[in-house]
């Protein structure tokens, strides 16, 4: 028995085990893990028993990068979805304000964004009560009268 892992030890030789060998998986430089076997038999590995373990690392390593990227494609193409979600729905309450107010889409759009920064709320959420009508137009906080008339504060507010 090994005295530096003396509770592994004895659980694996209860479990008639004699050997434990640990080849890492890596790919390109980065270790994913570890695959561990364990033997009835004591004492090392021999040369092709080693190879033939190499490689069930190897395509351990190769399936659990495979996941790992199918996993981030799905996430990405989760926020995408719901930033495209977001955008109709920010361009529908533009259009409901615009309407309503008798202001352009960039007004309307500052307009939303303003009442959204004034009262701590997410630019979706002030948007989503707008186009569903849970929030009509009348309550949005008012633009301020500079922001109205001053041409050169409606470009750069545009460009941002």
């Amino acid at each position: 028995m090994d005295p530096r892992w003396p509770m592994f030890s004895q659980r694996a030789v209860d479990g008639g085990f004699h050997s434990a060998h640990a080849l890492p998986l890596h790919l390109w430089g980065q270790t994913v893990g570890a695959l561990n076997m364990f033997r009835r038999a004591s004492g090392s590995l021999d040369a092709d028993a080693l190879e033939a373990v190499q490689a069930l690392a190897d395509v351990a390593t190769i399936d659990i990068i495979q996941h790992r990227s199918t996993i981030e494609g799905a996430a990405l193409i989760d926020q995408l979805n719901e930033a495209l979600v977001s955008r109709v729905i920010i361009e529908q309450a533009k259009g409901k304000i615009s309407e309503a107010a008798g202001m352009d889409m960039d007004l309307s759009f500052q307009r939303l964004r303003n009442h959204a920064r004034n009262h701590n709320l997410r630019l979706t959420e002030v948007s989503r009560g707008v186009a569903d009508g849970t929030t009509p137009v009348r309550s949005l906080d008012p633009l301020p009268p500079t922001r109205l008339a001053d041409p050169s504060f409606r470009a750069k507010e545009t460009k941002s």
